[in-house]
């Protein structure tokens, strides 16, 4: 009786153990199509400022799909002569390069400047920097010092 007993409970065991194989099929999981990266433009001009003790910053720009910057940037301040220019750089993460040309008693020069975007707004950065071929550049821009007292906030853009 016992090899009876042990006999249909392993007949038993193998016969579920079959079946649960038998039905257990592989569920195929279909791929999902990518999704296409939307590359999203702000729609028309970034503009910030900076104004205070009789300082002036004013910075317009655009930037496009390939984080290319184009814009205009103007100084004025306290004390010294008025600069107005154009600006043409990048968006390197969160970090805007660009060059600055600018005119400034009827002499046009070239500068680079560096603006870093953090809460909502754009604070200069500054470090030291080298003169070659005309122009002003950062001397290593892993170096720059962006002051919390230099921040410019998003503004309206003025219709010219």
């Amino acid at each position: 009786m016992k090899k009876l007993l042990i006999l249909t409970t392993l007949i038993l065991t193998v016969l579920v153990s079959c079946k649960k194989t038998a039905d257990t099929e592989p569920v195929e999981i279909a791929p999902n199509a990518p999704k296409e990266v939307q590359i999203e433009e702000p729609a028309g001009d970034q503009c910030y400022a900076l104004r205070a003790n009789g300082n002036v910053i004013e910075l317009s720009f655009n930037v496009n799909s390939h984080q290319e910057v184009n814009g205009k940037l103007n100084y004025s301040i306290s004390g010294k002569d008025k600069n107005e220019g154009t600006l043409i750089g990048n968006m390197k993460g969160d970090t805007l390069i660009a060059d600055y040309t600018f005119t400034s008693e009827g002499v046009s020069s070239v500068r680079e400047v560096a603006f870093l975007q953090k809460d909502g707004a754009l604070i200069e950065g500054f470090g030291d920097v080298i003169q070659a071929n005309d122009k002003v550049t950062f001397k290593d821009k892993t170096k720059l010092k962006f002051d919390q007292k230099n921040i410019l906030t998003k503004t309206d853009c003025k219709v010219e």
